[in-house]
């Protein structure tokens, strides 16, 4: 194990700041945040995006995986907290200690983790281009913005009454009248698609790229000058609130006869099958891609321990010794780490459940699948069998909420974690004040590096996809990890019981599984391709 200084070490071995840890329910309550931050960080890109996604295209099958998504990793997130709080050393350190070949400065799984965090910068780039399409379409700045997202919103609305009609009661007198509607509609929409003016209208509609550029100067602004509690505080409470009008709406969706969930789509939601095959639709890969992203994805694993440092977790636990007093601090502050843990993960599992039945509920049965220039709207659509016109304007609040919510927290996250890589891969000096110097500039670039990356390559969930597949492919490597600290780096008296020890077990399983499968069907196709 290495013993350079790292971020907070310092601190850690300051006396001064050990603290005893809270013993009743409403200390520990008042003592969460690392949970919360991610959480935050994870509703835009997982939740909005990826898991509406796969109940577009796979209906209510995948329920089961996308539930099992959210908690199978909490095991892997508490172990490797468990490593960072009794050690005082951060995630990223902790995975140069796993066995392995060396390759310059530092190990292979390193090397991996640069991979994976480099697509997640694509990824940041499309999560920006959908904040960026959210405002083009409730403020264009251009007037072939305006005409574009007149064009699109009348596409869209033909598809959604198309689909209404098909999906309708038959048997009424008005049946001639429908099908006649039906036929009018299928021709107008096909007389869109197949012909040039709405492609036109969007080679000349630069709004998304314009309030994209405004996003991303304006967040690394914000990073970069330090006022990261005010906006990560409100951007919470944004996120809280559009996830109650998720719920709320999920709800309401019961009273509508057309598009209310049955009690047969949730017991095949949760029947443990695999979704029929469609042409030109592969919803299970786009399952496993979302895998890696949904709940505490491979980068939320790694930021988590970060987060759990500056939150003070292991300041207050003190360095570590071989006496009762610091195992008992210890054990009280690992508690307050789970209990943090666990209370952020039911608050996103929620959201997601909500989410994928209302993609599954609406958009697949509408045949909607969220993609390219018209994600942000084809998102929208989950909203109005209940909210009616005010839908789309609900819906672009929430969305410019949770996804720029994302985009703050992450990149913040980024620079602190970059930061360290560079100390571990040799290219900064070590000492807190470089540390803060390397934080404060990378807090500068990486908002308008994400900004670049969509430029580059606008569709916004191609991105996201993309980073979850290499999230995928990147858990079984952080899992065998967790399991590392746990036998090989753990204090014998923090060490968990047997069934704990059993579900880290299964957790690393299930990551093995999915990242296996994703690499399989992903990863070795496109080397072959390259090759």
């Amino acid at each position: 194990m290495s013993e350079h200084d790292l971020p907070n070490r310092n601190q850690h071995d300051d006396e001064a700041l050990v603290q005893s840890p809270p013993t009743t329910v409403l200390g520990i309550l008042q003592r969460l945040g690392p949970g919360l931050i991610v959480a935050a960080s994870i509703v835009g890109s997982g939740e909005l995006i990826a898991t509406t996604a796969v109940g577009a295209e796979a209906g209510f099958w995948l329920l089961w995986l996308i539930l099992i998504g959210c908690v199978i990793k909490v095991f892997v997130q508490v172990e490797i907290g468990r490593y960072t709080i009794s050690n005082g050393r951060t995630a990223l350190d902790g995975l140069t200690v796993v066995p392995g070949p060396r390759m310059g400065k530092t190990n292979w799984l390193l090397w991996c983790w640069l991979v994976m965090f480099l697509t997640s910068i694509g990824q940041l780039g499309g999560i920006v281009g959908g904040v960026g399409q959210a405002l083009a379409i409730s403020m264009p700045i251009t007037s072939a913005g305006k005409q574009y997202n007149e064009a699109v919103d009348a596409k869209i609305k033909m598809r959604i009454e198309l689909q209404q009609l098909l999906h309708a009661d038959k048997g009424s007198e008005a049946d001639e009248d429908r099908a006649a509607r039906i036929a009018e509609l299928q021709t107008e929409i096909a007389a869109v698609e197949e012909g040039d003016a709405l492609k036109q209208l969007e080679d000349q509609a630069l709004d998304p790229y314009l309030w994209a550029g405004i996003v991303a100067i304006a967040t690394s602004v914000l990073l970069v000058v330090g006022r990261y509690a005010l906006v990560q505080n409100f951007s919470t409470a944004l996120v809280a609130g559009f996830t109650l009008i998720t719920i709320v709406n999920l709800f309401y969706l019961q009273g509508n006869a057309a598009w209310a969930i049955r009690p047969s789509e949730i017991w095949e939601g949760m029947s443990f099958r695999l979704p029929p095959r469609r042409e030109g639709v592969f919803p299970l890969a786009t399952a496993l891609a979302a895998f890696g992203i949904i709940g505490v994805g491979a980068t939320e694993l790694v930021y988590y321990p970060y987060w759990c440092l500056e939150k003070g977790y292991a300041r207050f636990v003190g360095p570590r010794d071989e006496s009762p007093e610091w195992a008992e601090r210890a054990a009280g502050w690992l508690r307050v780490m789970r209990w943090d843990a666990w209370c952020s993960m039911v608050i996103y599992t929620f959201s997601t459940i909500a989410f994928y039945l209302l993609g599954a509920a609406i958009l697949g049965r509408m045949d909607l699948v969220p993609a390219g220039s018209e994600m942000i709207r084809t998102l929208s659509a989950m909203y109005e069998p209940v909210f009616g016109r005010s839908a789309e304007v609900l819906f672009l609040f929430g969305a410019f909420a949770v996804l720029y919510s994302t985009y703050f927290v992450s990149n913040a996250s980024k620079a602190r974690v970059f930061s360290d890589a560079l100390l571990l891969f040799g290219v900064r000096g070590e000492g807190e004040d470089v540390h803060r110097r390397w934080v404060r500039a990378l807090c500068g670039i990486m908002p308008l590096l994400c900004f670049s990356i969509f430029v580059l390559l606008p569709e916004p969930k191609r991105l996201i996809l993309i980073a979850g597949v290499a999230q995928s492919i990147m858990l079984p490597m952080i899992s065998f990890a967790a399991i590392y600290f746990r036998y090989r780096h753990s204090d014998a008296r923090l060490a968990p019981g047997k069934l704990w020890d059993l579900m880290l077990w299964v957790s690393a399983l299930g990551m093995l599984v999915a990242g296996g499968w994703t690499a399989l069907t992903k990863l070795f196709p496109a080397l072959q391709q390259l090759g």
